[in-house]
């Protein structure tokens, strides 16, 4: 089977995913001045809202939700150095292939799938916040079956670049399987 279509098809992920690791980021800059303009309401005028609050949490649940996908392309995730960092570049795919087999993946899908109904329900009640002055919380839950998906996606899209480094063709994306060692 070509490898062309399917790296085809990572590049689209690689960069539905890189656009919203670029909103993730915005969210975060967003959060920041959302608490700052709250803090100083709250304590230099003695006002404060719910809704604010609120509006920061949801921010929070984008910034980790889709930023979670952006940081696997990246290859800016988390895992145990001290194995990995000693494994030849041929071990690391395979270990990588199978983590990505094996836990990523079906994970992710599980997660997604059981976090639908979980939108699903707030989303036909028109759920809001019991705080005065809160918001509607669907937008919220649905955070959590995107964000799930968008990593399961990406979670492809590097089984997929890995099988083809294996193989020997170098996938054009600029954050194939770069490993770095800590500075620590």
């Amino acid at each position: 089977m070509t490898m062309k279509p399917l790296l085809a098809f990572s590049r689209v992920v690689d960069d539905i995913n890189t656009r919203v690791g670029w909103l993730a980021d915005w969210m975060t800059l967003a959060a920041c001045a959302i608490s700052a303009g709250n803090a100083f309401v709250r304590y230099g005028i003695s006002y404060s809202s719910n809704a604010w609050l609120e509006v920061q949490w949801y921010l929070f649940a984008g910034m980790v939700m889709l930023g979670a996908s952006y940081t696997l392309f990246r290859n800016e995730h988390v895992r145990v150095d001290i194995l990995y960092g000693n494994m030849s570049e041929r071990m690391r795919l395979w270990v990588d292939i199978l983590g990505i087999i094996v836990f990523l993946l079906p994970a992710m899908i599980l997660l997604a799938w059981m976090t639908w109904p979980f939108f699903l329900d707030s989303w036909q009640r028109g759920e809001t916040s019991q705080n005065a002055g809160g918001l509607i919380r669907w937008p919220v839950k649905l955070i959590l079956p995107v964000g799930f998906a968008l990593i399961a996606l990406q979670g492809i899209s590097e089984l997929i670049k890995r099988i083809a480094l294996l193989r020997g063709l170098r996938p054009e994306s600029e954050a194939v399987v770069a490993y770095e060692r800590p500075l620590q």
